[in-house]
């Protein structure tokens, strides 16, 4: 440009010449920044929405979610139990817990979850189990809760309950209210205060979602159930890691005690997230909600396993167990049919049917 300049005879036209030169480098320079800015935004807008969608598939799936919810509470609960001294069997016990725990959730599958809450069968098998460790399980400081399993104590309670819960929440018939009722009984004879309750707060939840008469019912037979065990003495001394570790936990360090809070809280994010987006499943993520919520306030209360946390793989086993039998949600997504009508696909359906046409709207 220099060159130029110095050819040029008039110093207004040189002036000229110049500001116009650097307009120009201005503004190619500016229109560079701004495609770069561009390319920025639009690669973090895409990365946001791929982000979201995954969160939203996340959510649109209980099942997933929770898998992921008990990988995380286990995974706190192993870091204060290594930070308290815990033995390393505890440790062992529930990573093996979880492992077994995700290869049944693997195992039973959306489709084997549908056909079980078809019927009340499997409610009732569940409930003669609770039934014959009340009557034939081993007994320690006069109750009845555990079955030995080698060298390990297993409480068949915190595994079949939770998962008897959901079963009923998907359909309440006459069989499962049955099997509702021998449970409540089996609970009252044991006695077994905690999953009582735990028990009548995830019928409490079906019923405030549902009203329906079998559920009324059932919530009345456990009601009594529960009176029962307030009135029969629960002797069972704490368990270290076991039991009160909400409090105990805090001794050890306070992220160790903030640790064992986040892993009971992360324990409701699966029936938070369902109840959120789905209508039709509501009770069912109340009822799974209520359940775990019952159990961590059992743990608060008393001398009573914390979930998933502390020492216990029978309490992973149950959580996974009654997650896998979660339901899909059944958020509606929008889309377009050939002919150009709008319709509405149900996110719940085994394989995305259409589940309503909708005329468009002119």
């Amino acid at each position: 440009m220099a060159c130029e300049l110095a050819e040029i005879p008039r110093d207004r036209t040189a002036l000229a010449f110049a500001v116009g030169c650097l307009w120009v480098a201005i503004t190619l320079a500016l229109g560079t920044w701004l495609a770069t800015q561009q390319r920025r935004f639009t690669t973090t807008v895409t990365a946001s929405a791929r982000s979201a969608q995954m969160m939203n598939r996340l959510i649109d799936r209980p099942r997933n979610l929770g898998v992921i919810c008990a990988t995380v509470a286990v995974g706190l609960g192993l870091a204060y139990m290594g930070a308290g001294g815990a033995p390393a069997s505890y440790l062992l016990v529930n990573v093996a817990a979880l492992v077994l725990g995700a290869t049944a959730w693997l195992a039973l599958g959306r489709t084997a979850s549908v056909r079980l809450a078809e019927s009340g069968s499997a409610v009732l098998a569940l409930a003669l189990l609770l039934l014959a460790t009340a009557l034939f399980g081993a007994a320690a400081d006069g109750v009845s809760r555990w079955v030995i399993v080698g060298p390990l104590s297993i409480q068949v309670s915190l595994i079949v309950l939770p998962a008897m819960i959901v079963l009923y929440a998907r359909r309440a018939d006459t069989i499962g209210t049955i099997g509702m009722s021998i449970a409540a009984l089996a609970l009252a004879a044991q006695p077994d205060r905690a999953m009582a309750g735990v028990l009548a707060a995830g019928l409490a939840a079906i019923v405030v979602a549902k009203r329906d008469r079998l559920t009324a019912l059932a919530l009345a037979v456990v009601t009594v159930a529960f009176v029962v065990t307030l009135i029969r003495p629960d002797t069972s001394p704490a368990v270290p890691f076991v039991d009160r570790i909400l409090y105990t936990a805090f001794s050890v360090h306070a992220l160790a005690g903030m640790a064992v809070v986040t892993g009971c809280s992360v324990l409701i994010l699966p029936a938070l997230a369902g109840a959120m987006r789905s209508a039709n499943q509501r009770s069912v993520m109340m009822a799974f909600g209520a359940t775990w919520s019952g159990v961590v306030a059992a743990a608060a209360l008393g001398n009573y396993p914390t979930p998933l946390v502390g020492y216990s793989g029978s309490a992973v086993l149950g959580y996974l167990l009654s997650v896998a039998l979660l339901p899909r949600v059944d958020r509606l997504t929008a889309g377009l049919n050939v002919d150009g009508t709008a319709r509405a696909i149900d996110s719940s359906a085994e394989d995305g049917i259409i589940a309503s046409h909708i005329p468009k709207l002119a």
